[in-house]
């Protein structure tokens, strides 16, 4: 598991005074300012979030030491991490995205599926897209009770009761 989880991602300047547009992608969205200092993924950059207001898509926020409508531009695409320990522990049922990706995947008959690539999300409900051994294509599997009867975090395997001709 990751000492880090993505929390928030810049998608560009919000006016002229270095505010950014920013996405939160934290349970309660406002969350997002309560867990900084936040950083780069390459732990070069941190930040104090100070969020503004709420516009399309995200906030409008202030992020320290970015002063400048350019300097905010040039952080379009910037994910900000927080260190799992200032998040909150999650009841059983619930994961973070990040420590189900790269996960590996079988069957209830134990039968190797493939491994996580990614978690996704469309609105309705969470996907698990999973990259089966020598295949280019992906599967997405609903991230239901149904259809992922266990997760098991320790050992690094989910069983999956795909719905039939999914894989």
């Amino acid at each position: 598991m990751s000492d880090l989880i993505c929390v928030g991602a810049i998608s560009g300047a919000f006016g002229v005074k270095g505010e950014v547009r920013l996405k939160s992608f934290t349970a309660e969205p406002t969350g997002i300012a309560d867990y900084g200092p936040l950083v780069t993924e390459d732990g070069k950059q941190s930040f104090d979030v100070t969020l503004i207001r709420p516009v399309k898509s995200g906030f409008a926020a202030k992020l320290s030491g970015v002063l400048t409508k350019e300097e905010a531009d040039a952080l379009r695409g910037t994910r900000l991490f927080a260190p799992r320990d200032r998040l909150p522990s999650l009841p059983d049922d619930e994961y973070y995205h990040a420590d189900l990706i790269g996960m590996m995947v079988y069957d209830t008959g134990g039968a190797e599926l493939g491994r996580v690539k990614a978690v996704l999300n469309h609105g309705a409900a969470d996907l698990l897209e999973i990259q089966a051994p020598g295949q280019s294509d992906t599967v997405l599997l609903p991230f239901t009770l149904a259809a992922v009867p266990t997760v098991d975090l320790a050992s690094g395997r989910i069983v999956a009761d795909p719905p039939d001709g999914l894989f």
